[in-house]
């Protein structure tokens, strides 16, 4: 099931795909339990496809726009980023054999 079909239903409709894909995925893991289950990938299936169906409808409640595809150029967005000048890095301290035998004997 892909998103785009989704997004093309109802709020009403999303209830519903989403009482019975809770439903599938709770039946799914009970075959899954009893050994009657033939192919598991279901189960990440129709929870994934759950969890889309959940999205859409969070989105939908929260009055956010549907998250269209961006198409803007690459080489316009690389030209615009400058690179941020370097920072020198500072050398590393190291421990000296005297410190340590200093630090266990305290």
């Amino acid at each position: 099931m892909k998103a785009s079909d989704l997004r093309e239903k109802t709020v009403e409709d999303l209830r519903e795909l989403q009482a019975s894909l809770a439903r599938d995925t709770f039946q799914n893991r009970l075959k899954n339990f009893t050994n009657r289950l033939d192919d598991t990938s279901l189960i990440r299936k129709t929870k994934k496809d759950l969890a889309r169906v959940i999205t859409l409808l969070r989105e939908r409640s929260a009055g956010a726009p549907p998250a269209a595809p961006a198409k803007a150029p690459v080489a316009a967005a690389a030209a615009e980023a400058k690179p941020a000048p370097a920072a020198p890095a500072a050398p590393k301290k190291k421990k000296t054999a005297a410190k340590k035998s200093e630090a266990k004997e305290s």
